[in-house]
């Protein structure tokens, strides 16, 4: 073929991508999209968009990366990609300054500050700033999961999460913090994580000024203000502000723990108690996040927050009733039920001594006093103990260290449950009442003993000599006449 013929079929082809591009152009401004997907049924208006898709459910991903070997389903991934390296984000949010490799992101991103949420669910009303996110939300109404893993057959309904799920089998955390080395699965994970370092929460709150590091908490916050609590638990009515956090909530009901470890078969309710758990099979410590007045360790950084109110005496959750202050809102929770009469949910019962319990966990806690379990042994003191609780609060006896001190009277005691009824001494606040008697105490445990002074119940027996006792402190105080132990 000559120099000119190839000339010629050169400007054939470049006026027939301008035409199909003019086509497909004609046929967004149209609404019409003429080609459909066999396996999802979406709808595209090119059958290059198309094309592309199908990668999704095929696996094939012929775009590599030259630098870490990552594959991609097209070529417009690979460059977004690519700007994970060189680091180049052009395009920042004047509002927050966050940076974005490409202006489309940025433009969606901004939807975030001013509010817009032009996208409108025709079911529940429920709007969204980006048409994307309002056809993944639709799918919550007809269960469609069309994207599924072909190592698992677990089912997504977006393809982002199955790309982020297969990361589990993988194993792959392409991106590392520069300040710790914490690996991480995703871009968006890691850049959240780097604000932990640097104290940056951008979201804040419009009300009351408070800020946060994640926008969905915010939102979650919000609802704090609105008094907007769409989501009840039916068993024990408690209120939630996302149905994600009511899901996992009700697993304490049920006594469902859908996530198991391969390594250890202990079973969890969600799948980030999951991954933590799994740090001590990996190696890594179990408790990362100290506390910097009394050094408790703690598995995660929002526990961390809530003990180290107990230190600076923060109690920002107000009762509108009575203007009691506390410092969690599960406390408040509880508290609110003194004003409402509302008898607290306890579905878990103990079998030997019926005493009932919210929590499937505080019952399994409850029953090593039964059985006489006690796993965890103090290496210095050859002493053991049924929790770890137990446990660092025995060696802070012999220690002497008393980290929590009464805003009150300045007494130091040694853990901050014995601080939170020591504190109840100078309100005179005595909220649990004996039906019998009328006696009123400041504690339901103290309350459940002193009901046996009237039933007679002594469910704590001697395997020895079969004698029985009221409380579990005076049967081990009794077993030392068996053992000699002084």
């Amino acid at each position: 073929m000559t120099q000119s013929s190839c000339q010629e079929v050169n400007k054939y082809n470049q006026k027939l991508t301008k035409n199909n591009k003019c086509i497909t152009t004609f046929k967004k401004i149209e609404g019409q999209k003429p080609y459909k997907c066999s396996v999802c049924s979406k709808d595209f208006t090119s059958s290059s968009y198309l094309y592309a898709h199908q990668r999704i459910h095929t696996g094939e991903k012929p775009y590599t990366c030259s630098e870490c070997n990552k594959s991609f389903t097209c070529s417009s991934n690979l460059c977004r990609h690519k700007t994970i390296h060189t680091g180049e984000t052009p395009f920042k949010c004047s509002e927050c300054n966050k940076g974005f490799a490409f202006s489309s992101n940025l433009s969606r991103h901004k939807k975030i500050h001013t509010g817009e949420t032009p996208f409108k669910c025709s079911l529940c009303s429920k709007a969204f700033a980006l048409a994307s996110r309002l056809r993944i939300h639709q799918t919550i109404h007809t269960g469609e999961k069309p994207f599924k893993c072909t190592v698992c057959s677990k089912a997504f309904d977006r393809s982002s999460s199955l790309s982020r799920h297969q990361t589990v089998h993988s194993g792959e955390k392409a991106f590392k913090c520069t300040v710790c080395n914490k690996a991480f699965a995703r871009s968006s994970t890691l850049f959240h994580h780097e604000k932990l370092h640097t104290g940056e929460k951008p979201y804040k709150c419009y009300l009351c000024i408070k800020a946060f590091l994640y926008q969905s908490k915010l939102k979650e916050h919000q609802r704090i203000h609105t008094q907007e609590k769409l989501c009840v638990c039916i068993v024990c009515k408690k209120p939630f502000a996302d149905l994600s956090q009511l899901k996992i909530h009700q697993r304490i009901h049920t006594g469902e723990k859908p996530y198991k470890c391969s390594l250890c078969t202990k079973a969890f309710t969600s799948s980030s108690y999951l991954h933590h758990h799994q740090k001590v099979h990996m190696g890594e410590k179990k408790k990362p996040f100290k506390c910097s007045v009394c050094n408790k360790d703690f598995t995660h950084i929002t526990p961390l927050k809530i003990h180290q109110r107990i230190h600076t005496g923060e109690k920002p959750y107000k009762c509108s009733q009575c203007g009691k202050a506390f410092n969690q809102s599960a406390i408040l929770y509880r508290h609110k039920r003194i004003h409402t009469g509302e008898k607290p949910f306890k579905p878990f019962k103990c079998s030997v001594c019926s005493k009932v319990f919210a929590y499937s966990s505080t019952l399994c806690k409850h029953q090593k006093i039964h059985s006489g379990e006690k796993p965890y042994k103090s290496s210095v003191f050859n002493k053991n103990f049924a929790s770890t609780s137990y446990l660092y609060t025995h060696q802070r006896i012999h220690l002497g260290e008393k980290h929590y001190k009464c805003s009150i009277c300045s007494k130091a005691l040694i853990s901050s449950s014995s601080l939170y009824y020591h504190q109840k001494i100078h309100t005179g606040e005595k909220p649990f009442k004996c039906s019998v008697c009328n006696k009123a105490f400041n504690r339901s445990s103290t309350l459940y003993r002193h009901r046996r002074t009237h039933t007679g119940e002594k469910p704590y027996r001697c395997s020895v000599c079969s004698k029985a006792f009221t409380r579990s402190s005076t049967l081990s105080q009794h077993k030392r006449i068996h053992t000699g132990e002084k």
